[in-house]
């Protein structure tokens, strides 16, 4: 997939510093003969931290037809590749078309309940716990072969790109964003005479399926990528690496294992 790059929309965090590298993008991008606009564009742009790449992906639900690229004014910014000092290096390349496109899998994500059934996406992650953070109960499934009868907090289900997010802070494996896969993570699973819980995450490739089935209270907070919904007389929950497919603009030089270093080592 490659098309030709003029129209720009930006998608800015609402503080000061983002609003002050949001002008300076401006600038630059108009030197460079590309068109900022709000509709029928080639190119989103998110300024921001992760947050801000986060909810530029749902506003535009996950547009394939689109390229999509973070500029970082925040802490740790693992989405946002293009630092604030490589912005203008950024856009003389750009109107050059010397960068490279990574195509990102989306999770497809279905609730069903005894009302109603809801299809969502994430880009990095769904939570699942109990609704007044009691202990969660549920049967686990992979193409409906049971993996475990989970005991816990919850459970995190994450795609390859957010591997590096919260399921990092609950022991989870980081796994290469080209990758299509989804990630268990089990958060506070217990183990006892009473319970055998996986403590370990499993990854699970992208043609499979994974379902959950209440076997104790059937109410549940789900986070979807941060977003907070409850969902009351829970039947079932399957999640899956989706159909749907992004692509992110990287410049030429990037590579993931600078990345982890940078970020989390350096």
């Amino acid at each position: 997939m490659e098309r030709t790059i003029n129209r720009i929309k930006l998608f800015v965090n609402e503080n000061e510093e983002s609003l002050t590298l949001k002008r300076k993008v401006e600038d630059c991008f108009q030197k460079y003969h590309f068109e900022i606009v709000e509709e029928d564009y080639d190119l989103a742009v998110a300024i921001g931290g992760d947050g801000a790449f986060l909810r530029m992906m749902h506003k535009t639900d996950f547009n394939s037809k689109i390229y999509y690229v973070g500029i970082n004014s925040g802490t740790l910014g693992f989405l946002q590749e293009i630092k604030p000092n490589e912005i203008e290096l950024f856009i003389a390349r750009l109107s050059n078309n010397d960068f490279k496109l990574e195509e990102i899998s989306i999770q497809e994500t279905m609730i069903t309940t005894r009302k109603e059934a809801d299809i969502f996406y994430s880009l990095n992650d769904i939570v699942i716990r109990e609704k007044d953070l009691n202990t969660a109960h549920f049967s686990l499934y992979v193409d409906n072969n049971l993996l475990e009868n989970f005991v816990g907090d919850g459970i995190l289900v994450s795609t390859s790109i957010g591997s590096t997010a919260y399921n990092l802070s609950f022991g989870g494996s980081i796994v290469y964003g080209t990758l299509h896969t989804l990630q268990i993570t089990p958060i506070a699973p217990l183990n006892s005479k009473a319970y055998r819980t996986l403590h370990n995450s499993v990854i699970i490739p992208e043609d499979k399926e994974i379902k959950m089935i209440p076997t104790g209270s059937s109410n549940f907070v789900l986070s979807i990528d941060g977003e907070n919904k409850v969902y009351k007389n829970v039947i079932e929950i399957k999640t899956r690496v989706g159909s749907k497919r992004i692509f992110c603009l990287r410049m030429n030089e990037y590579n993931y294992s600078d990345i982890i270093y940078e970020k989390f080592l350096k």
